[in-house]
């Protein structure tokens, strides 16, 4: 990896000036497929819509209307395709984003604004971005770096946000539809989609339908089939909007997506579980959204949105040799209501105000049933039943536009109020709050490049999970702990944009200082059920820096070059160690040629060896003896559309290596091969 690493330097110090060696006179680009790649319109960012190339952040949308033509098989596989995102997946029913060294419930997870974390999202790795069902997405936005202001609690490494398929109005009655199919090698997968919609001047409607079996993950050449790792998954979505009067128009979604039978592999190999899995996963949304256009005075627009999200999660454990099967619930019931405000006298001033309440109940219960006798004990769940957690935030973000220079500035302020009834410490009730800030300048260089500084605090309030956990979480067993305090972050970051004649560019570098950060402290000399006891503190100071570039290259109408760098450093300062489960250097590169109907690529994914370890990271059995080893995978990619019809395929791995994005409980794919057929009318 010291090529990996050689490559990083030069790409990171020569890349700035050879973009700006190209900043001279010339024909701008007009092809509408790089005008979108180039200049995408994205709203994460600020809550408004901007363009990406004059925002001061690192933001990156992705457009999921080539879901079949790059085999996205989820949306945490989506992830891998953007810059400073390293997906790891604890089970192939897992996947999640580590932005900038963070990830779990210090990364923010939205839907169309919504949050779908909640207050059991647990710290590290899990499975909450894979129940959103990729082919009811239409865009992926990811905004690295903290989004507190914007969004909330738990944004302190960044903002990851799907957006449902716009449904829009047309001036005829006008219905469209589609139907997917994906196979692959080794019975890995087996998918099936279908959409219909339509849309007349006042009514749009879009309504979908996915069944999938996922097959064990086949491994490379010394893994091998990795069993049991496969699960069932069935999804379907509905969206409409209604166009009340011209300036009025109201959208309501209604999303489900259940997944069953789902193993936690590694704990099935390596700790002597005869079962270890997950049934179900369910999550169900709804919301309403009413939209109006004011245009009264600097007051343009309204938002006010009321959602209903409720999760479920079940899990069933049995040791070998054991008569005692575990089954543990949660369900989580989520209440959101939410008032937005935009405003803006023209071109130099925008912004807005806004208020949003979520409300959060917890029930949990656990069954512990002798299998030879068939009796049942009821005992306590992994959370205490019946807890809730309550947030109200006011917040305001502007941006200001002049002729040089572009400032952004926002804060936020939120207060909680968490009641955890604990059926053997009693109750306990918590008011955090805390206020939030951002500000940032952005100097326009020219009309190809920009520059510019963001000063960002964040931060994220003890949930559910780390109050109220009592039980096996991985490789340790939690006990609660009623009195922590909310975590806190200062970001800083420096970034450079460029955008001229088919070339697109960035660099960003950063620090992350964090505060009070909640960590799982062993208590020596104790165990239950043969698991090291653990217990929950805010006990430590960290910070988190590296260095991030990407670029896209179209120096023809049928070929697109593109690649990404990251590397990410972090340090507990408390416990002079590592942050735990820092990514490695990690690089893509890509080539894509697309002469008339045809499309062809290669992809080349590398990581870095990481052997920065901390003592958690040592004692966690999915990470080897001396850390994780480095890795190179080359992926290949075609396909074919005609009329209304597309075929793609893709080989993955195609010299079959054996690699593990680094914390994950499974290795990635072997030499197999996607086959997907689609047609749409």
């Amino acid at each position: 990896m010291n090529m990996l690493k050689a490559f990083f330097v030069m790409t990171l110090f020569i890349f700035p000036g050879f973009l700006a060696a190209t900043d001279k006179p010339g024909t701008q680009f007009h092809d509408s497929l790089k005008l979108h790649a180039i200049n995408e319109v994205v709203i994460t960012a600020r809550r408004f819509n901007s363009v990406i190339m004059n925002t001061p952040d690192a933001v990156r949308a992705i457009d999921l209307k080539s879901v079949g033509e790059y085999q996205l098989r989820t949306s945490p596989e989506a992830l891998a395709l953007t810059p400073g995102v390293f997906v790891q997946k604890t089970n192939h029913g897992g996947g999640s984003p580590f932005i900038r060294g963070l990830t779990g419930n210090q990364t923010l997870l939205l839907l169309d604004g919504i949050r779908i974390s909640n207050s059991t999202m647990r710290y590290g790795p899990n499975q909450y971005f894979n129940t959103i069902d990729p082919f009811s997405t239409g865009k992926i936005e990811v905004l690295r770096g903290s989004g507190s202001v914007q969004y909330g609690s738990d944004a302190i490494g960044g903002t990851v946000q799907a957006f449902s398929h716009e449904t829009g109005f047309t001036g005829e009655a006008d219905w469209g539809g589609g139907v997917l199919g994906r196979i692959a090698t080794h019975g890995m997968e087996q998918t099936l989609h279908s959409f219909l919609s339509f849309s007349n001047k006042t009514v749009s409607a879009r309504a979908g339908v996915s069944f999938r079996k996922f097959g064990d993950i086949v491994g490379g050449d010394t893994t091998g089939r990795q069993s049991p790792s496969g699960y069932d998954e069935s999804d379907h979505y509905f969206k409409t909007s209604f166009l009340l009067t011209p300036r009025t128009s109201l959208t309501v979604l209604y999303q489900n997506v259940k997944q069953t039978d789902i193993p936690v592999y590694h704990k099935v190999v390596l700790e002597n579980y005869m079962i270890n899995e997950t049934d179900p996963q369910k999550r169900k949304l709804a919301y309403a959204r009413l939209n109006t256009s004011l245009n009264a005075g600097i007051l343009k627009s309204g938002i006010i949105t009321a959602s209903y999200q409720q999760t479920r999660e079940g899990r069933s454990t049995r040791k070998n040799g054991s008569d005692i099967l575990r089954r543990e619930y949660d369900k989580v019931r989520t209440f959101g209501l939410s008032a937005e405000a935009l405003v803006s006298n023209g071109d130099i001033w925008s912004g807005n105000l806004g208020i949003e309440f979520y409300s959060d109940l917890v029930n949990s219960t656990r069954t512990d049933t002798d299998i030879t006798t068939s009796s049942a004990t009821a005992k306590r769940g992994l959370y205490p039943d019946g807890s809730t957690m309550n947030s109200v935030a006011l917040f305001t973000v502007h941006s200001f536009d002049l002729p040089r220079w572009n400032i952004t500035a926002g804060a936020r302020f939120n207060s909680f109020v968490i009641n955890v009834d604990d059926m053997e410490l009693g109750m306990t009730e918590l008011s955090p709050s805390a206020l939030v800030g951002n500000i940032a300048f952005m100097r326009k260089l020219s009309s190809a490049s920009n520059l510019f500084l963001s000063l960002n605090t964040g931060f994220r309030a003890p949930n559910i999970d780390d109050l109220g956990t009592l039980g096996i979480v991985d490789f340790r067993y939690e006990t609660p702990n009623f009195d922590l305090k909310p975590e806190s972050s200062f970001q800083y970051q420096v970034g450079y944009k460029y955008n001229r004649n088919g070339l697109k560019g960035e660099i960003y570098l950063y620090r992350n200082e964090l505060y009070n950060l909640i960590t799982r402290v062993r208590i020596e000399g104790q165990e239950i059920e043969g698991y090291q006891l653990y217990t929950k503190e805010n006990s430590e100071r960290a910070y988190i820096q590296g260095a991030e570039t990407a670029w896209d290259y179209f120096p023809k109408s049928w070929l697109t070059l593109s690649g990404s760098l990251t590397y990410t450093y972090g340090q507990n300062i408390t416990k002079n160690e590592p942050v735990r489960r820092i990514p490695p250097l990690f690089a893509r590169m890509a080539v894509e040629f697309r002469p008339g109907n045809w499309r062809s690529g290669i992809e080349w994914l590398a990581a870095a060896k990481q052997d920065r370890l901390a003592q958690g990271d040592i004692d966690d059995n999915r990470i080897p003896d001396g850390g994780t080893p480095g890795w190179n995978v080359i992926n290949l990619s075609g396909g074919y559309t005609w009329k209304f019809l597309a075929a793609d395929l893709s080989l993955r791995n195609i010299f079959n290596k054996d690699y593990r994005y680094h914390g994950s409980g499974i290795n990635g794919y072997g030499r197999s091969l996607f086959l997907t057929l689609q047609a749409n009318f």
